[in-house]
């Protein structure tokens, strides 16, 4: 397993350590929101395990991937709304 990968989130390249969680990746791109609420309201990451959804992003074209639950790989595509 390489020890780095290289994601692009909201058109931003981002490397991360193996292992890392989209969610951290977004982070560390610079977003704190990561999607809107059906009345327009800034969400991001609240539980960090999975069961709340707020964490919700576009990977690789897929809309509502929890982004705390979903491995980084080479070459993803990340896309917030937030």
């Amino acid at each position: 397993m390489p020890e780095t990968v290289t994601l692009v989130v909201n058109g931003v390249s981002v490397t991360m350590p193996a292992g890392s969680m989209v969610g951290a990746a977004i982070l560390k791109s610079g977003k704190h929101a990561f999607r809107r609420s059906a009345t327009g309201e800034v969400r991001g990451p609240l539980c960090g395990m999975g069961i709340c959804f707020e964490c919700r992003v576009v990977i690789n074209g897929e809309a509502h991937c929890r982004s705390c639950q979903t491995l980084c790989e080479n070459g993803m595509d990340v896309r917030t709304d937030g």
